[in-house]
């Protein structure tokens, strides 16, 4: 699996979504990339005003807020085998 934070520097919504991003991943293995929104033109464009977005395996799961069981309960429906589209929190 995989999973993706969209976030810029000096953002404490943007540090805490790694942070509990860590936490989780102590428990389910996944891959982590932390991608700065300031780096691409086309991402800055997309999620300035939702960061961080955190995306697993390339779909928008969760923006701004999310809590450790949220992603915990989200990872384990994805290595079951159910879809990640179905998140709430894609459509803000």
């Amino acid at each position: 699996m995989r999973v993706e934070i969209y976030s810029k520097p000096k953002c404490s919504l943007c540090d805490k979504a790694a942070d509990i991003a860590e936490a989780v991943r102590a428990r389910i293995p996944f891959e982590l990339r932390l991608i700065s929104i300031l780096e691409d033109p086309a991402l800055l464009e997309r999620w300035r005003y939702e960061i961080p977005v955190v995306a697993i395996n390339g779909v928008p799961t969760f923006k701004l807020r999310f809590t450790e069981a949220e992603l915990e309960a989200r990872l384990r429906e994805v290595q079951g085998g159910m879809s990640v589209a179905k998140s709430d929190a894609q459509n803000g």
